[in-house]
């Protein structure tokens, strides 16, 4: 069952939870944003989508009620659900000095503006750190959700905003699963205590959720390796292996299955463990094994 999260809520001394009012099937309780700090200038981390009122209101009564302004705002991945906000922020929320949005660039790089107009982000690299009293973030690049995610790592907590890497809740999709398999690796490697993620409840205990995530993708990649290695030489389609490697999941879902079991197979390819081949434009896979 999903957890109810208020739509404000200070989660430690440094970190106040803003919802982003945008429930739904793929962000649960809304857009997770956050603020950032101890002091009269705070960092926002995601912004959520564009032209929700009730968020602008909410982000105002935040910073109204922990009597703070916004240093600058980082997006954790091009997302519309992360950068979707940052023009509103901009028109509704006033600021004393010039705010700066940030992010790491799309790859293959690609030119990118904020909103409709003309304004551009600028671009970090894997390893900056940033601060703002009581806080010192450094950027972790964590590609894998998108070409461009990145997570960060609260240095006073030990405690990482995991964007759409980790979620609070379920498991998270992605567009290149090696890439994805890498970060969660590299995540692991921090040996975080917490995680804020950019989407459901605060999760404790981050090793063990990063170790769930990557032995939930390790057993599907297991189950396809089985069934092919169990037919040597022989190529099969990815909806011939869906149907045998999801024979419990309802076939009305078979459709949706093949799209992450498609993901499962590219990996498996740049580590050389399959090959494929093309057979009158129909795409069939075999074990290298």
């Amino acid at each position: 069952m999903t957890a109810v999260l208020p739509r404000i809520e200070q989660l430690s001394s440094r970190v106040i939870r803003v919802l982003g009012c945008n429930p739904g099937p793929m962000t649960l309780q809304g857009t997770n944003t956050y603020l950032v700090g101890t002091g009269k200038r705070r960092i926002l981390i995601d912004t959520g989508e564009p032209a929700i009122p009730e968020y602008i209101s909410c982000l105002k009564q935040a910073l109204n009620q922990f009597n703070t302004c916004l240093q600058e705002i980082l997006v954790t991945h091009w997302h519309i659900d992360h950068v979707g906000g940052v023009m509103d922020i901009y028109r509704e929320i006033p600021s004393e000095l010039e705010l700066s949005t940030s992010k790491l660039p799309r790859f293959p790089v690609k030119e990118e503006f904020i909103g409709q107009g003309k304004m551009q982000y600028k671009y970090l690299r894997d390893g900056d750190v940033l601060k703002t009293d009581g806080a010192t973030l450094r950027i972790v690049y964590t590609p894998g959700h998108t070409d461009d995610h990145m997570a960060l790592l609260l240095e006073e907590e030990n405690a990482v905003f995991s964007g759409d890497c980790i979620l609070g809740e379920g498991t998270a999709v992605f567009e290149d699963l090696y890439d994805y398999m890498k970060s969660l690796e590299k995540l692991l490697e921090i040996k975080a205590d917490k995680i804020y993620p950019g989407h459901g409840p605060v999760v404790h205990g981050a090793s063990a959720k990063i170790q769930e995530y990557i032995d939930h993708r390790n057993l599907r990649e297991q189950q396809i390796l089985k069934v092919l290695q169990e037919h040597p030489g022989k190529f099969f389609t990815s909806m011939e292996l869906v149907k045998i490697v999801y024979k419990d999941t309802p076939e009305y879902l078979h459709t949706a299955a093949e799209v992450n079991l498609n993901h499962h197979l590219k990996k498996l390819v740049k580590e050389g463990k399959l090959c494929k081949e093309d057979d009158f434009h129909q795409v069939k896979w075999r074990s290298n094994l």
